[in-house]
């Protein structure tokens, strides 16, 4: 699996499958891409169609399929439901986690969101606006909701000190929208892919959500997003429109980016399935807390 993103936003297109491959058929043009390749495919022009047989290859694969609403913006995934084999042993382990493990998880995981906060404000602006001393006040569960102090800080830094984070707004705010569906497209694949259920959250949980603990594992690496939107503001300004170009930096920065982890390098997909993997772990008692590769 090299874990490709395929976005299909510029043009309409029949997809298909064809002798294990994605087949993508552009008026007389035919591509071909193995489906073990594709993390995640993305549907965002109205004029695409494709068979029964991509979603069923797709999801026997582990891959996620994104579809994308008139303004071509992310708002809804298909994702497999069978992706290990104890998946069964799993699920009741995750569903009968206690609340104060839970807690202690969901201190673990913005600890680490505050603490990447932090490491992208230092290389940014030389100083991470005390947020590394915020982290280390973080107590289980986040009682002093550490998190949106962090938050307070951390955007108008970033982006300047007008910026608000409203997935609703039309400015650059659309390029982190799209960015995090695909983060969110890679966390979820890897909870499937290691036996767990992503409606079952650590903290986040809605009855209308299915990806509830992917809206958790997430957090830590959305900074990755909001680099790479930040390079696109500087590069084409504050209105900087979500197009081929933009997704594919998007992209590019998110699932083609190689990350140095104890020397080693790694696709973000292989990091995302050891956190996940070591979530199982803790829920099935063979480990007390989370992996979060520091990037």
């Amino acid at each position: 699996m090299r874990d490709r993103v395929i976005d299909i936003s510029d043009e309409g297109a029949g997809l298909s499958v064809r002798n294990e491959q994605l087949v993508i058929r552009r008026g007389d043009v035919e591509t071909t891409v193995p489906l073990d390749d594709v993390a995640a495919l993305i549907v965002s022009h109205p004029a695409v169609h494709y068979t029964q047989a991509v979603l069923t290859g797709l999801c026997a694969r582990g891959g996620a399929m994104i579809v994308c609403d008139q303004k071509r913006l992310p708002i809804g995934m298909v994702m497999p439901l069978v992706g290990h084999s104890t998946q069964t042993e799993r699920f009741a382990a995750q569903r009968e986690a206690s609340v104060p493990l839970q807690k202690q998880l969901w201190k673990q995981v913005v600890r680490a969101k505050v603490m990447a906060q932090a490491r992208l404000l230092k290389r940014l602006c030389g100083h991470d606006h005390g947020l590394a001393r915020l982290a280390r006040s973080i107590r289980s569960g986040d009682a002093g909701n550490i998190e949106a102090q962090a938050s307070r800080r951390y955007w108008p830094a970033v982006f300047g000190p007008s910026f608000r984070r409203d997935p609703m707004a039309e400015d650059h705010n659309k390029l982190l929208n799209y960015g995090y569906a695909v983060l969110r497209a890679m966390v979820t694949r890897a909870i499937c892919a290691s036996g767990l259920h992503p409606s079952l959250g650590i903290h986040h949980h809605n009855r209308y959500d299915t990806f509830c603990l992917a809206d958790d594992l997430m957090e830590p690496y959305r900074p990755l997003v909001d680099e790479i939107v930040l390079q696109l503001v500087r590069e084409r300004g504050e209105a900087a429109p979500l197009d081929k170009d933009s997704k594919a930096a998007l992209i590019g920065g998110l699932a083609a980016r190689r990350y140095e982890v104890e020397k080693e390098k790694r696709t973000l997909f292989d990091l995302l399935t050891g956190v996940t993997a070591s979530l199982a772990d803790v829920y099935t008692e063979k480990r007390t807390r989370l992996v979060l590769p520091v990037l």
